[in-house]
């Protein structure tokens, strides 16, 4: 029989609340503080889009006076909520944000922003912001390992679903309730979460992170005030379980939460191209084949990507009309890969997307799975993986297998080219100068400073 106290909410409340932060291996810490520094440069750059402008224009709407939470990137004055909703919208605009195999989710885009927006409203320190990320993070991501990807391959996207979990423990670690009232909040947190992959491609993508987001936030805000939700969540006859998951669940990550880590295992993997995970492996197993064998895209003739099911799921389209169309599309962010080295934001142009200049290498392009991925430990070790094979004009076959991108929590990038990424993101939005002051200011963010004024450096 389940009982308030040992609900999966509560078992997961009991462990975010009580979590000291000298108890947090400084490696973790780390993990925690790389993906706030990069969660916050690809939401400055998504605040110029069409959907963050959009969002910006929403929340402006919808101001109060008064308020300590800001937009990534601005000193503009808004409630927690509006904040949460418009930094999640904008972290999730580009597809640049970071991503977790532990539930098949992208963590920081959802949980950073309810987490910074709630630590301004409170005047927390940059120490319990990042203890708060982590806090949100390892419960979410152990729900996510606990669903064994169930959800995502039936067509959930699990940041919708399970963003709001670690958007909710963030911030009511942060508001300092107590156990009993951070279950409440995960119980409405739960009951109210949603998201079909059917956004994918379009505004609603972005948008439902930034919703995602606040809705965690406000969770936590109602269960300060007294509302309680449903303690039996996760278990109920209608409840994550039976609706989400098909009535299957894996309980054993949850005895390793604060044991093992998410954040170090899997891992978190940061992305080195604006565009859907699904198709980085694939596009590094590509350009090494032409690096190393000195080709050219004229030289080609066809390539074709054995990928697992999930991929050929997510990359629906092969003739992109729009920028979130082409983060989805295997042939456009091949070809933009091949013909000019590199995939960039710069890339993401509507003059390059719909005109003609690659559609003779996207035509070389074909896509499909093989039997390799019938191997089922193959796709758990290798869950966006991809076989390319690449023949030439003059008869010449070249093949190569890259289980994991580069940026992946196994093939991690180095420092430098973390900070270079925020620089590319950041620095034609807000200018260099206040680039290089934000950047040192997140580097030493467990120190006393601000974050009521961090933002305006």
């Amino acid at each position: 029989m389940i009982t308030e106290r040992n609900t999966v909410t509560r078992k997961l409340a009991d462990w975010a609340m009580s979590l000291d932060h000298k108890k947090v291996p400084m490696s973790v810490r780390l993990c925690a503080q790389t993906c706030l520094i990069d969660t916050i440069g690809v939401a400055i750059a998504g605040s110029v889009t069409k959907v963050g402008q959009i969002a910006l224009r929403f929340t402006e709407e919808n101001r109060s006076k008064g308020e300590h939470s800001t937009p990534f990137g601005s000193n503009i004055r808004m409630s927690a909520p509006a904040a949460a909703f418009l930094n999640g919208t904008n972290a999730h605009a580009l597809d640049f944000d970071d991503n977790c195999y532990a539930g098949f989710v992208h963590g920081s885009a959802v949980i950073v922003p309810a987490a910074f927006a709630m630590a301004q409203k409170v005047n927390a320190s940059g120490e319990d912001l990042i203890t708060a990320i982590v806090a949100g993070a390892e419960c979410e991501y152990a729900i996510g390992a606990a669903s064994n990807n169930i959800l995502y391959d039936q067509g959930w996207w699990t940041t919708g679903v399970l963003g709001s979990i670690g958007a909710c423990i963030a911030s009511a670690r942060l508001l300092q309730l107590t156990p009993l009232a951070t279950s409440y909040a995960l119980g409405l947190a739960i009951s109210g979460t949603g998201g079909m992959k059917s956004c994918f491609g379009s505004d609603a993508k972005a948008l439902m992170a930034g919703k995602t987001a606040e809705w965690g936030l406000v969770c936590a805000k109602l269960a300060q005030h007294g509302a309680h939700g449903p303690e039996d969540s996760i278990e109920a006859n209608n409840g994550f379980i039976n609706l989400f998951n098909k009535g299957q669940f894996d309980y054993d990550p949850l005895n390793q939460i604060g044991k093992n880590w998410f954040l170090q295992k899997p891992g978190v993997d940061i992305k080195r191209f604006p565009i859907c995970l699904s198709s980085h492996a694939a596009i590094d197993a590509a350009l090494q084949i032409i690096n190393d064998n000195g080709l050219s895209c004229t030289d080609i003739e066809s390539i074709y990507c054995d990928v697992p099911p999930i991929i050929i799921k997510n990359l629906i389209y092969e003739r992109p009309v729009s920028a979130q169309q082409a983060q989805f599309s295997m042939h456009y962010s091949m070809a933009v890969s091949l013909f000019f080295g590199h995939f960039s934001l710069e890339h993401l142009d509507l003059s390059l997307i719909q005109g003609k200049s690659l559609l003779p290498l996207m035509s070389c392009i074909t896509m499909g799975t093989g039997p390799i991925w019938n191997n089922l430990q193959l796709l758990k070790s290798a869950p966006e993986g991809a076989h390319i094979t690449i023949k030439l004009i003059n008869g010449k076959r070249y093949e190569m297998f890259k289980a994991s991108a580069r940026g992946s929590s196994l093939f991690p990038l180095r420092a430098a080219e973390i900070d270079d990424k925020f620089f590319s993101c950041v620095a034609t939005v807000v200018g260099k100068f206040q680039t290089e002051g934000l950047l040192n200011s997140l580097k030493k963010i467990d120190k006393k400073i601000s974050l009521r004024t961090l933002l305006n450096t």
